[in-house]
């Protein structure tokens, strides 16, 4: 388990006006919350966390390192539960801290990565397709994987990998059903023959001849 440090301050003022000041100084407004955990309103510098997001693209577990009152500091285990990015120019918004504690199970997506070449695809006429690409699982946090390794080289024309096919690290529950398919290979249908055409059809047709112009 991998956990970045992620610096920031606590805010008092909320609203609207407070949060748009914040972003036109590089600053992102966030909150720290969870089932058990006192809500604290924060902010963090936006070119930190973006730096924090470009080392490790999955799940990303965060301690967040601020100062309370008195200068007292604190530090807390989390997650990004929902990051808004502004539509056009793709600058962060606002970003969500769940709360993360280590003998407490988490909830999350965990991408799949497929790998090798489906033998209907390699060896016939079939076509690979990719029906799911991550799932909803349940784990503690030291169990959280980055992904999930599909082998795609056993798939043959009609074949179906479902969630039940695949190896699952250990303490992973998967809260989608076990019958879910994740991907498939089908026959790629044949184009049509170009019928030859009849030896009518073929031969050059004349031109018909023009009638005299009368006198």
């Amino acid at each position: 388990m991998e956990i970045s440090e992620l610096k920031a301050e606590i805010r008092s003022a909320a609203g609207k006006g407070s949060a748009r000041k914040l972003r036109a100084q590089g600053i992102v407004p966030a909150v720290y919350y969870g089932p058990q955990a006192e809500t604290i309103m924060l902010s963090v510098k936006s070119a930190d966390l973006l730096s924090m997001l470009k080392k490790k693209e999955e799940h990303v577990f965060i301690k967040l390192v601020f100062e309370e009152a008195k200068k007292k500091k604190q530090e807390k285990l989390c997650m990004i539960k929902e990051l808004q990015k502004e539509p056009l120019g793709g600058r962060f918004y606002h970003v969500d801290f769940y709360a993360v504690s280590m003998d407490h199970k988490i909830t999350s997506e965990v991408p799949l990565h497929f790998v090798g070449k489906a033998a209907g695809v390699e060896n016939g006429d079939g076509e690979l397709q990719h029906i799911r690409r991550e799932l909803k699982v349940s784990c503690l946090p030291t169990d959280l994987p980055d992904h999930i390794a599909v082998d795609l080289s056993g798939l043959g024309i009609g074949d179906v990998l479902k969630i039940k096919d695949l190896t699952l690290p250990a303490g992973i529950t998967v809260l989608d059903s076990e019958d879910a398919p994740i991907a498939s290979v089908v026959a790629v249908k044949a184009a049509a023959p170009v019928e030859a055409p009849a030896p009518e059809a073929a031969e050059e047709v004349k031109e018909a001849p023009k009638k005299e112009e009368e006198s």
